[in-house]
């Protein structure tokens, strides 16, 4: 059992960011929200399924939103065709002629009407996608959102013909531009993590896809675009995957047996106090933040070959699940205004505030257990 946690653990140590972030939802079965800079969304969109397909096996689903989406095109942009033979397909189709022809039954093909070779269709023989990418959600409207989150929640997604169960393993991921507006307060609270990519830490699938790929004389002028592979997705296979179904399945049950001890779990509460009182947090230290927090913390213990929670962890968490939680106050509301503090005094000291600022201040003003 240790050499298989030795091996899961020294798989962990080489993947990217966006790969580590990925696996840490998908253990925890959770989702999270990506940012990047506009003109780099295309590509970590593009590194996104490339990820879901090649590292963990499972399909993918990109849907491009902005304020016109509706919720039809929501609920179809995730779906993915079904693979296996329905009763309906092909092959169950060609048996069946085979039986007809080898039947004694009197054949009346020349008098008879032709039909339709699927006299019965089934409503729907789609499914939703393993990894769903949802690219400028934000921008989305409140109705679509809140159908994400329906999703999130009930992990379900009703059409106009169907009801779709989300699969095992689900993640949904909000690919957002960084200085785009936030998702409305209750789906953003709804994500588990946050990441910002930048552009120096690379691509490193679609680096490798875009390298094997040949390039021609034509395509040497464009040699740099990144081309989208058609709507409907292809399943990945779990045995070319870096991290197989079981492989997930038994990250999941280790984080049950995670330890933590009272100094550590103190150490974790103090944070989240002081993230509330500070004097330039104006709220997103919710209860489900909280809950997100102590799950992280736990979640990244088998990850690093633990069983305990170190307070090194509590501490990485932090700065994962707060970021795209945090909101800042503005001058006008900053609490030392109720005692007479001058408006311009607050404005310079929250000029440059940030919210990575924010929680690099708590984690260096709590004092973590030896």
């Amino acid at each position: 059992m240790e050499d298989e946690s030795d091996k899961l653990a020294e798989k962990v140590q080489y993947l990217s960011d966006i790969e580590l972030a990925v696996l840490v939802c998908l253990v925890a079965d959770q989702h999270c929200i990506i940012e990047a800079q506009q003109d780099l969304l295309h590509a970590v969109a593009q590194e996104l399924r490339l990820v879901a397909n090649n590292v963990f096996g499972l399909t993918w689903a990109l849907l491009d939103c902005n304020e016109h989406t509706t919720l039809d095109d929501f609920g179809l942009g995730i779906l993915v065709e079904e693979e296996g033979d329905d009763y309906f397909s092909n092959k169950n189709l060609r048996m069946k002629d085979e039986f007809s022809t080898m039947s004694d039954s009197p054949r009346f093909g020349d008098r008879r009407v032709s039909k339709s070779p699927r006299p019965f269709s089934p409503l729907d023989s789609r499914r939703i996608a393993n990894v769903v990418v949802a690219r400028d959600l934000n921008r989305a409207s409140s109705q679509v959102q809140t159908q994400a989150l329906e999703l999130m929640r009930g992990k379900r997604n009703f059409t106009r013909t169907a009801v779709h169960a989300a699969p095992k393993p689900f993640l949904l991921i909000a690919l957002n531009s960084s200085d785009s507006p936030r998702l409305t307060v209750h789906v953003n609270d709804q994500f588990f993590i946050s990441h910002k990519h930048q552009k120096e830490e690379g691509l490193p699938n679609l680096e490798e896809s875009e390298a094997k790929s040949p390039i021609t004389d034509d395509d040497a002028s464009a040699s740099s675009v990144v081309h989208t592979p058609p709507a409907r997705l292809v399943k990945g296979t779990s045995q070319s995957a870096l991290f197989s179904h079981d492989d997930l399945a038994q990250l999941s049950s280790r984080m049950g047996s995670v330890k933590i001890s009272s100094d550590v779990r103190a150490y974790l509460h103090n944070i989240v106090v002081f993230m509330r009182l500070h004097r330039a947090v104006a709220g997103g230290i919710s209860a489900m933040a909280t809950r997100y927090f102590n799950t992280l913390a736990h979640v990244l213990a088998p990850l690093h070959g633990l069983d305990y929670v170190p307070p090194s962890l509590v501490a990485l968490a932090a700065r994962k699940i707060y970021p795209h939680r945090i909101v800042i106050t503005t001058p006008e509301n900053e609490r030392s205004m109720q005692w007479g503090s001058a408006l311009e005094a607050v404005k310079f000291v929250l000029e440059d505030v940030t919210v990575e600022l924010v929680v690099e201040e708590v984690l260096e003003s709590v004092e973590a257990p030896l």
